[in-house]
């Protein structure tokens, strides 16, 4: 038997566990930024639409109270 085949037979090593641990936390912090990432453009997004509506009924109410003066 070689040492590779001893290596492969048996058990991982706290340092294994450990580096698996590390790489399986990297992942699900990259989900979660991720995540994080996609709602704050969605929450940008429907900023900039609620100020757009607003601004245009203010632009229409304006233009309507003008319609007298004109």
């Amino acid at each position: 038997m070689t040492d590779e085949e001893e290596i492969v037979t048996t058990k991982p090593t706290a340092s294994a566990r450990f580096a698996t641990w590390l790489m399986e936390r990297d992942e699900r912090r990259q989900e979660k930024e991720s995540n994080v990432e996609a709602l704050i453009k969605m929450n940008l997004f429907v900023s900039f639409l609620t100020l757009g509506v607003v601004g245009g009924f203010e632009t229409v109410r304006l233009a309507l109270t003008m319609i007298p003066y004109l």
